[in-house]
């Protein structure tokens, strides 16, 4: 072990804290791991281990500031002291009484490491559950305990940040490459993941390997027992066009798959809600909609898609453009035909002689049933691709084939993000508690803040609550970023037994959401650069700094390697 210095006896020393004097060229920096051992007649050997928290450099024997000028022309005495102040991690044995002035410290290294970290508590019956989740300062490898992010002690991660500078998204896809190959999770070959791409096209080029890794990056990778390579098994699916069925992306041409939903799923998967999920969602109007959703659930009850079949519409009320067909029945083959029918269901004929159905007015005052309308008919436009009658759907099913399914969100309009997230996080939620599938499903989901916003309600925001308080004991984890967890609902926030912070905005950091940060942290979470997290779990009472290292797999269109490129590598890493 490296000896570093003593323990100060000019400042207090508690069983909780102490100041270490730094001897000669000593190094001792933030986040720094030390151990001392104390020794008491009754009760014998005690080892103290903790994390460095604070460090400061003075001169002692100045009393004025102007004294600087004189000790740097050598015409006063002084002596420089360097001194770190210490916050205990652990004592083994429990005996809480001080270390004595004068005990030496030593770095924590290895097994003391370990013991500071609590990392060989880190198992289970059938073996490890250090999980990596990055590198300490001194190159050692910072483990997260899998039993919190799993579901079996706990769930969930959060992930604050500045966008574009704390690198959430970054770090949450690093995270599942641990997940998904450092073996550590048993089950991880029947995991799941669902992955929300809400900005370009970045997370496109998944399985592409990243022309600009270093070789640094590689042997980061080495250490933290992770294969340099991209993800192996992704699925890419896009909204398609307005004008057709083609994927509207960009940068990647090549397998992506574009999804919708016909007018049947529509119906029977009770998805009308996510159309009104924004902040203008109203008591009664919320009211009315689930009242329709379990209409148009009984309505769509057998039918096989892509078109609604109605029979309640009377021949000469029928819009321009609806026909019967040769059965008597009225097809609804768009979504604009199927407003049109709950627009005569709720209000009567085009006419405007008569009322509605009482049986699907649900006793609303007409001015209720008409805003319900003019909502709906401004939806046209941003989700009449999404929901067609045209052909069968093709939603995403983030449950089959690929183990990693990409769904992009970033060319829909918010009201049609809100209805993608909004379904899919309703049926993954739901066929799990329908034991429909038995592996993990972790559900990567950016900009909380706008889905389960803190003051508002919705929808979406219920599904959340759902999957952050009920989610972990069905094996649904969400790893959750936004760049303000102020104004995210507070359970689902505090439900994440894992939280990352990446860099922050000054007033953000004042925010309570962030007290479980000390001081010390709060203000370098103000500096933090790229690839640099502060990282809290349960087990361990201090906050980790921990760097990731550079994604091995492409982020954009640029880094994509050349197949020839690609194969150079493989024979390299194989």
């Amino acid at each position: 072990m490296e000896r570093i210095g003593v323990v100060l006896g000019s400042r207090e020393a508690t069983p909780l804290s102490f100041w270490v004097g730094v001897e000669g060229e000593g190094l001792l920096r933030l986040d720094d791991l030390v151990v001392v051992e104390g020794f008491h007649p009754k009760v014998g050997k005690v080892r103290y281990f903790g994390m460095v928290d604070h460090v400061a450099k003075v001169h002692e024997g100045e009393t004025y500031d102007t004294d600087i000028f004189l000790a740097t022309r050598g015409q006063i005495p002084v002596s420089l002291a360097y001194v770190a102040h210490v916050s205990v991690t652990r004592i083994l044995p429990e005996e809480f009484f001080p270390p004595d002035p004068g005990s030496p410290v030593f770095l924590a290294e290895g097994e003391d490491l370990e013991l500071a970290l609590y990392y060989e508590a880190m198992k289970n019956q059938r073996g490890s559950t250090k999980l990596p989740a990055g590198l300490l300062k001194n190159g050692e490898v910072a483990y997260l305990n899998l039993e919190f992010l799993n579901g079996v002690k706990g769930g969930h991660v959060n992930i604050s940040g500045i966008s574009g500078v704390a690198a959430k998204t970054s770090y949450a896809t690093f995270l599942l490459k641990s997940l998904l190959e450092s073996g550590v999770l048993e089950d991880a070959h029947q995991a799941k993941v669902l992955l929300f791409n809400v900005k370009g096209e970045d997370l496109f080029f998944l399985d592409k390997p990243n022309a600009r890794l270093t070789e640094e990056a590689r042997q980061a990778y080495q250490a933290l027992g992770l294969p340099a390579t991209p993800f192996g098994s992704v699925a890419f699916l896009a909204p398609p066009k307005k004008d057709g069925y083609v994927p509207d992306v960009e940068t990647r041409l090549e397998g992506v798959r574009a999804y919708h939903y016909d007018l049947v799923q529509f119906c029977q998967r009770g998805l009308l809600p996510f159309l009104f999920a924004d902040r203008g969602f109203m008591t009664n109007l919320g009211f009315l909609v689930q009242h329709l959703t379990e209409k148009l659930r009984r309505l769509a009850e057998g039918q096989r898609g892509p078109h609604l079949l109605v029979e309640d519409w009377t021949k000469e009320d029928l819009p321009e453009g609806i026909t019967f067909d040769a059965l008597g029945k009225v097809r609804l083959k768009s979504f604009a035909e199927l407003v049109r029918y709950l627009e005569y269901k709720l209000l009567g004929p085009e006419t405007g002689e008569g009322e509605g159905d009482r049986s699907w007015t649900a006793r609303q005052a007409r001015g209720t049933l008409e805003a319900f309308i003019r909502r709906l008919r401004a939806s046209v436009e941003n989700v009449a691709h999404l929901i067609r009658g045209d052909r069968l759907g093709s939603p995403p099913d983030p449950l089959q084939g690929e183990q990693v399914h990409v769904v992009d969100l970033a060319k829909l309009s918010p009201q049609a993000q809100m209805f993608v997230v909004g379904s899919l996080l309703k049926d993954v939620f739901e066929r799990k508690e329908r034991g429909q599938y038995r592996g993990r499903v972790f559900i990567v989901l950016d900009e909380l803040n706008k889905y389960a916003p803190r003051d508002e309600e919705g929808p979406i925001k219920d599904v959340l609550l759902d999957i952050a308080e009920r989610g972990r004991s069905l094996g649904v984890i969400l790893i959750g970023a936004e760049q303000t967890a102020s104004e995210v609902e507070r359970r689902v926030v505090a439900n994440a037994a894992i939280r990352v912070v990446g860099r922050l905005d000054a007033a953000e950091a004042e925010r309570p959401e962030y007290r479980f940060l000390p001081t010390s942290f709060r203000q370098r979470a103000l500096i933090l650069p790229q690839g640099a997290v502060i990282l809290q779990q349960p087990e361990i009472p201090v906050p980790l700094l921990v760097r990731f290292p550079f994604p091995a797999w492409a982020t954009k269109r640029e880094e994509v390697l050349e197949d020839n490129s690609a194969e150079a590598l493989r024979r390299e890493l194989f």
